[in-house]
This record gives C-alpha cells, sequence and structure tokens, in this order.
C-alpha cells in the first residue's frame, strides 16, 4: 500500500503524465455523459421496450460495447464498432489490392491517406446501420414515444446517430494524442466497465432470493480463474535465443552474447475478438434494412449468443483473424534483416531466407494454440449461461469483456509505467516490468 501511494505522489510530479491523465478522464467522462443523451424527439420515458429488448442475446452484447447508450436510444447509440468494421475492410483491402499496399510503403503520408479513406468508410456503413437501427426503434417502441414520425424524424436522427460514432471517434483519436494513449481501447473499455456493477448487483441479487450464495461465490472464483488465465494469455511469450558474434577491438577479444527474441502466444492482442464481435454484428444491420424472412432466419441462428451457429461462427472468425492480425504485425522478414545487420543470428539456423522461414514457423507453431485458447474464452459465455448464469453476468466471463479489459488496463499501466521510468522514477511494479500487448492505438 505504501508503494502504491508512493507511485501515485510520483504520478502527480510529472506535469505531462499529470495532464495526459486528466485529459484521458476528460474525455472519458464527455463519452459517458453522451451516452445518456437521447435522440430529439423520442420520449426517454418510454424506453423500457428497448430496454428489456437489449437485456439479452446479441443486441445485449451491442449494448455493452455500447456502454448501455443503445438501450437509451443515445446520439452514442451506434458507438465506435462500426469504425471498426470499416478498419477490418481497409486491412484486409492493403493485402489484395495494389493501391493500399502503395500506400502502406508510402509511410507517414499513406497511413495518414489510408485514415481518411477508413473515415469515409465508417461514414458509409454508420448510414445504412443508423436506418436498421431506426427501424428496429419504431418496431420496439410506441408511437407516443415519438414527437416526430417519418422523414422528419428518421432524417435527422441519421444524420445525428452517424455524427455522434464518428464524434465517439474523434474523442479516441484525441486520447491517443493528448492522454494516455490507446484511445479506441479505452472507449470500448469504459463501456464495458460501465456494465459490470449493474450485473453482479443483479447476480448478487437473483443467488440470494434463490438461495443460491454459495454458488455465486463460486461463481467469482470461476471468474478469477478465468481472470488469471486471461492475463497469461495476453503476457504469455516464447524466446527465441539469438547469439551476436565475436569481436576483436584492439588486442580485447569480445564474447559473443546471447539475447532473445520475445514472441507472443497471442501477438494480436484483444483485436482478432473485436473483429470477430464487428462482423457478427453484421446480420443484424442487413436484416434491418432488407425485408426478407430467409434473411431473418439466418440473422436468428447467427444472433442467439448460446447457439451453436453463433459461437462456432465467432470461435473461427476468432481463430482466422488471430492469425490474420499477426501476420500484420509480426514482420519475419524484417526481424531476420535487423538481425543480420546487428550481427546476430539464431543457433543451428542460417541468416537469411532460412532464418524467415524459422521465425515464421515458430509464429505459425505458437499462434495455432493461443488462437484457440482465445477462441475458447471468447465463446465461454455461452457455457456460463448454461448452467444458469444471468447474461449481463456471464458477458465478464469470455473475450469480448474480460480480455479486452486486461488487455487495456495492462497497456494502460505499460503506457503510466514507462512514462515513471523514462524520469528515473520507480514502476508501478515492485520486479520487473509490466509486458504489453498490442492495443487498438489510434484506430
Amino acid at each position: 500500500m505504501k508503494r502504491f501511494i508512493e507511485t501515485l505522489k510520483n504520478i502527480y510530479k510529472i506535469e505531462d503524465l499529470r495532464f495526459r491523465i486528466g485529459t484521458t478522464l476528460f474525455f472519458l467522462l464527455i463519452y459517458r455523459l453522451g451516452s445518456f443523451v437521447s435522440l430529439p424527439g423520442i420520449d426517454p420515458a418510454q424506453l423500457q421496450n428497448l430496454q428489456s429488448q437489449t437485456s439479452d442475446g446479441l443486441l445485449g452484447l451491442i449494448n455493452m460495447f455500447s456502454g448501455g447508450a443503445f438501450a437509451q436510444a443515445s446520439v452514442f447509440a451506434l458507438g465506435i464498432m462500426p469504425y471498426i468494421s470499416a478498419s477490418i475492410v481497409i486491412q484486409l483491402m492493403g493485402i489484395a489490392v495494389p493501391y493500399f499496399q502503395r500506400l502502406q510503403k508510402e509511410g507517414e503520408s499513406g497511413r495518414r491517406k489510408i485514415n481518411q479513406i477508413t473515415r469515409y468508410l465508417t461514414v458509409l456503413i454508420l448510414i445504412p446501420q443508423a436506418s436498421a437501427y431506426l427501424t428496429n426503434l419504431h418496431m420496439q417502441l410506441p408511437g407516443s414515444a415519438f414527437a416526430m414520425t417519418g422523414i422528419w424524424f428518421n432524417a435527422p436522427s441519421i444524420v445525428i446517430l452517424t455524427a455522434g460514432s464518428m464524434f465517439v471517434l474523434w474523442l479516441g483519436e484525441r486520447i491517443t494524442d493528448k492522454g494516455i494513449g490507446n484511445g479506441i481501447s479505452l472507449i470500448i473499455m469504459i463501456g464495458i466497465i460501465a456494465r459490470l456493477p449493474m450485473a453482479v448487483v443483479q447476480e448478487f441479487g437473483s443467488r440470494i432470493n434463490g438461495g443460491g450464495l454459495v454458488m455465486f461465490l463460486v461463481e467469482f472464483v470461476i471468474l478469477f480463474i478465468v481472470f488469471m488465465a486471461s492475463i497469461a494469455l495476453v503476457q504469455g511469450t516464447r524466446r527465441i535465443p539469438v547469439q551476436y558474434a565475436k569481436r576483436i577491438v584492439g588486442n580485447k577479444q569480445y564474447g559473443g552474447v546471447r539475447q532473445y527474441i520475445p514472441l507472443k502466444v497471442n501477438a494480436a492482442g484483444v483485436m482478432p475478438i473485436i473483429f470477430a464481435q464487428a462482423i457478427m454484428m453484421v446480420p443484424i444491420t442487413i436484416v434491418g434494412v432488407a425485408n426478407s424472412e430467409n434473411l431473418r432466419g439466418v440473422a436468428a441462428a447467427l444472433s442467439n449468443i448460446t447457439g451453436l451457429w453463433y459461437n462456432l461462427t465467432q470461435f473461427l472468425l476468432v481463430v482466422a483473424f488471430t492469425y490474420f492480425y499477426t501476420a500484420i504485425t509480426i514482420n519475419p522478414t524484417q526481424m531476420a534483416e535487423d538481425m543480420k545487420k546487428n550481427g546476430g543470428f539464431i543457433p543451428g539456423v542460417k541468416p537469411g531466407k532460412k532464418t524467415v522461414e524459422f521465425l515464421d514457423t515458430v509464429m505459425s507453431r505458437i499462434t495455432l494454440p493461443g488462437s484457440i485458447f482465445l477462441g475458447l474464452v471468447t465463446i465461454m459465455p455461452a457455457f456460463a449461461m448454461m448452467i444458469g448464469i444471468s447474461q449481463s453476468f456471464a458477458l465478464f466471463y469470455g473475450g469480448t469483456s474480460l480480455l479486452i479489459l486486461v488487455g487495456v488496463v495492462l497497456d494502460t499501466l505499460q503506457q503510466i509505467e514507462s512514462h515513471l521510468l523514462m524520469r528515473h522514477y520507480d514502476g508501478l511494479m515492485q520486479s520487473g516490468r509490466i509486458k504489453g500487448r498490442p492495443g487498438l492505438g489510434g484506430m
């Protein structure tokens, strides 16, 4: 406790760090306040049906990601997920489309151009999603809940919902630039945390009324085990030894120095989960803008978060996106070239092409169990609900919430620790530095 208080004092002493943390909290506060501002023309007192609809199922998951804004018919109801969907499309196009491949090689100017295209695509995604959301509102709320009808309500509301999501994106970028970093990650995390106290209270109340206090304690023990496993998944690494060749300077001979390349079991972090969730929300959007019974049947199968098809599809998407995101974040060719330039080599492996093949093989092998475990953690809420745990609490057993919380918290602590160590203060951990993971960054 004494060390923790001392660390807080050190954080307060660093003016830049103090400003960044304050800025981050200020922008997050704006986001949370905005999630309670309902669309103009809607009576907030008549949102009971919408809130009941979003209490379970896939819509409950969407509501959790938006921090409750979806159920409040808020101006931030669509949240940040449309931008995540646009980012997925652009990153996939970076593999298949030569134009985007050229932009990726142009450095900072290319990155700005890609970000601009991603924003335009986000707006194109938001417009049909806003239309689908308003269609659902008209189906769930009584006519008396709307002060206006027809185009006079729909057209301004589509603009407001689109602008609201783009404003959330702007807040995330400001947190990345002016705050502690990883703004989009923090916005998603704060929305999930906002739902946690209510979920715990509801689960506790249901267990007390049913005489199942022991079961409630068992649930927390299981949650703690999953939490520790999530930390292990986020931080787990395999070290590859790298030997530096001997050098002779003057009359002194310097022996080889052995160092290690840390390769993560889960180099992609929580991105595969967020990507998979963005894809799983597409069926609801399609059904909302298309009047087809066949589509409604498919959407129903892919919206049942305890059903086989939903969980199987999500599991496969998480595994696939883990490999995809690892491939674009870990470059074996660049790692082999850097080792060669520094006079290093992997013992028993020839420099050059053989080193690239070795690194690629190692990454493929350690990514496989990591991706499978990540997929299993992602679908774990379905198993929790099967044994009687309420959905609002069961969602915190899975990757959709728990891994995101763990990953973002660890990455934020690493950001703070780097500021402390840079100014010669003790870090947050007594032994060793906090191991970070790839965050959403400025996405």
